[in-house]
């Protein structure tokens, strides 16, 4: 959290200009985008169903009572396809004030919503505009399209089914007249208006066969048709239709079709959170497989080698089941049917060797009074099923009627505010996290393999100080690993005692590490003078109390026992670089050690990055000790101050790791209220 907190730190300038953008754009965005209304109305569907009953005379009578609404397509889609077609979407486009915005159909499509509303006869249907009154008045348009395109599709659905049985219907009026002029001419040329008993009720009879057969024929033609019907609609024989409703009726079927539905749902949902390969999902296959086989295995034993439906079997396919049964009983009727007109014809074939016996003119006069009533039962038929087409042409495309008025909300539905937010928020988080990638990966923060390949003699890893408002104060764990620090450059060979401090860049703590050093080997008994090497800012000098030029001489000033400072300042208008390279440093390093015999002097420099001068005195000052801070210091800036301090032949002695946390506890003892040790914690 440190690192990704210093990373962000780093890159703060550059995320806040992009985060103004971010923010600017979407202010812009909300203020400058057309703000959209919409108007939203409810139309309603109704029931189209049709009863019809017509009296066929001795063929008997026809009736309808099917439901309007088809079991195979959904009407409300049908209407919500015509309420978004073109031809209705080109009328409204052509009255629309602002047509001139949109030069393509497509475009202006999209601002009308139509849908079709689950288990109800509800169209719900939105539309956008510019203005509120716009947006309602583009429905009300729609709406007046809409209806007026109904009633063309209905006149020209009617007038095609005309059409197609007026032929039908011509010919059938043509032969029902001949047939009467054919029997009031017979009469007229017979004189014959009176039968005989015997004749009169073996005529009553023949004619009651005949109509019987008549209307067996017409009931077993009628179901026959519609049983062909039906088996095209459901692409299904009659004994395929028998097989599968056998199979729907199957309770082990049913039971493992639904066993089967709850496991294809339980692993929709373990898909969701779980992998292909988690236990759970490898055991809901497993079990949805054997599932599949054992109705393949029912589905074989009751097809035995013949197609059947498998689907009737599930609640949503209720509707086709209920054609299935309607197929089975329509084929039954028929053959029902056409059994009993077998049977009528063999007694009109009997009546009719009987009537042999009777005069020929009687004969005939029957079978022309026959002919009359067949006829006539034929055209009313006819005339019944025209009847039948204007109907059906509600029924295709009935009155829908608008159950709610256009409404439109004073607020406008776009742009969303909150999606705005949302959006450039999530905008800010990734494009955020995108910069300090790039940027970091530009120049990154030190890692740890950064400086695994440079081989130090001191290895030392310095806690986090504790800042106080006199300052940064050092902790017990401070101190011990400062005093380790001294312990380990004590034991090294040193020329002159002289230690030169440095970093990379500015804020990694090289100044405080000088005055931990310096203390720490003050408490191990070294005499010490600590110099302000950083000639441009002096921190060692203000850290001291020296914060005017007044106050800074070009002696050693004893700070405390055994430690001084010597606080450096170049001369006015004197370049910095010059001071050090044309040797007057050095001189005055010698003329300050000259005063005392010190065991240690170490020089506060300036970053070697930011400066010259450092590497120039590293030249007379080999001995490095090199500060690095995590969270603060650039790989880069390190590397290359690194390689700078190598090239002018700089000893890294030390390398000291400013702020690392650390979970130790300091050694410390223990008193009583006399002042004698106790023991040790």
């Amino acid at each position: 959290m440190n690192r990704v907190l210093a990373i962000t730190g780093r890159h703060w300038k550059p995320l806040l200009f992009l985060n103004a953008l971010l923010l600017a754009s979407a202010v812009a965005y909300v203020h400058y985008s057309e703000k959209v209304w919409t108007a939203t109305t409810q139309l309603i569907l109704p029931d189209p169903t049709s009863n019809l009953d017509a009296n066929l005379g001795t063929l008997g009578s026809l009736k309808n009572r099917e439901p309007g609404f088809s079991d195979q397509v959904n009407p409300l889609k049908v209407q919500a396809s015509i309420l978004t077609s073109d031809a209705i979407l080109e009328q409204v486009l052509a009255t629309d004030p602002e047509k001139s915005k949109f030069d393509r159909l497509f475009k202006y499509k999209k601002l009308f919503d139509v849908t079709p509303q689950e288990k109800s006869t509800i169209i719900l249907m939105s539309v956008n505009g510019s203005s509120p009154a716009l947006a309602r008045s583009r429905t009300n348009n729609l709406i007046k399209a809409y209806q007026n395109r109904l009633n063309e599709l209905r006149q020209a659905n009617s007038q095609a089914r005309l059409q197609f049985s007026q032929k039908e219907l011509d010919q059938a009026k043509y032969r029902l007249v001949q047939a009467q002029i054919e029997l009031s001419n017979f009469r007229q040329s017979t004189g014959l208006a009176n039968v005989e008993e015997q004749t009169k009720g073996l005529v009553n009879t023949l004619d009651t066969l005949t109509a019987s057969y008549a209307q067996a024929q017409a009931q077993a033609e009628a179901y026959r048709n519609r049983a062909v019907s039906l088996s095209n609609r459901l692409n299904l024989t009659f004994n395929q239709a028998v097989k599968s409703v056998g199979l729907s009726e199957n309770e082990n079927y049913k039971y493992v079709r639904q066993k089967l539905a709850e496991v294809e749902a339980v692993l929709v949902q373990q898909r969701t959170t779980l992998t292909e390969d988690h236990p759970q999902i490898q055991n809901l296959v497993n079990q949805r497989n054997q599932l599949q086989r054992q109705l393949q295995q029912y589905i074989a034993s009751t097809a035995a080698n013949t197609k059947v439906d498998t689907t009737i079997a599930s609640e949503s396919q209720a509707g086709r089941s209920t054609l299935i049964q309607q197929l089975i009983l329509a084929e039954s009727e028929a053959s029902g049917q056409k059994k009993q007109a077998e049977l009528l014809n063999l007694q009109i074939e009997k009546l009719n060797t009987i009537l042999k016996s009777l005069p020929a003119n009687q004969q005939k006069l029957v079978e022309l009074q026959r002919q009359v009533d067949v006829a006539e039962g034929v055209y009313k038929g006819l005339v019944a099923q025209v009847q039948q087409n204007n109907i059906d042409a509600f029924n295709a495309y009935p009155n829908v009627q608008v159950l709610d008025p256009p409404k439109v909300d004073s607020k406008p539905t776009s742009p969303k505010i909150s999606l705005v937010v949302i959006n450039t928020f999530l905008a800010a988080i990734i494009s955020s996290l995108a910069l300090v990638l790039l940027l970091e990966r530009r120049n990154p923060l030190l890692s740890p393999k950064d400086l695994q390949a440079i081989r130090f003699r001191i290895v030392a890893r310095i806690p986090r100080l504790k800042q106080t408002n006199a300052g940064w104060q050092q902790g017990k764990n401070t101190e011990i690993e400062f005093q380790r620090l001294a312990s380990s450059i004590s034991l090294q060979s040193i020329n002159d005692g002289r230690l030169l401090i440095t970093s990379a860049i500015m804020g990694e703590g090289k100044t405080t590490m000088t005055v931990g050093l310096a203390s720490a080997l003050v408490d191990l008994g070294f005499r010490v003078l600590v110099v302000d090497g950083d000639l441009r800012h002096a921190q060692l000098s203000r850290c001291f109390g020296f914060t005017q030029h007044s106050q800074i001489t070009s002696q050693p000033v004893e700070i405390q026992p055994n430690l001084d400072l010597l606080a450096t300042v170049p001369l006015a208008g004197e370049k910095i670089v010059q001071l050090v390279r044309q040797g007057r440093f050095e001189q005055m390093l010698r003329a300050a050690q000259s005063t005392k015999n010190y065991d240690y002097v170490l020089i506060d420099s300036a970053p070697v990055s930011l400066t010259s001068e450092t590497v120039l005195m590293a030249m007379d000052t080999p001995n490095v000790m090199f500060v690095v801070r995590p969270g603060i210091s650039h790989s880069h800036a390190v590397q290359e101050s690194l390689e700078q301090l190598t090239q002018h032949n700089a000893c890294l002695i030390a390398l000291v790791v400013n702020g690392e946390e650390t979970k130790t506890r300091p050694y410390a003892y223990r008193f009583n209220s006399s002042g004698s040790l106790l023991n040790k914690v």
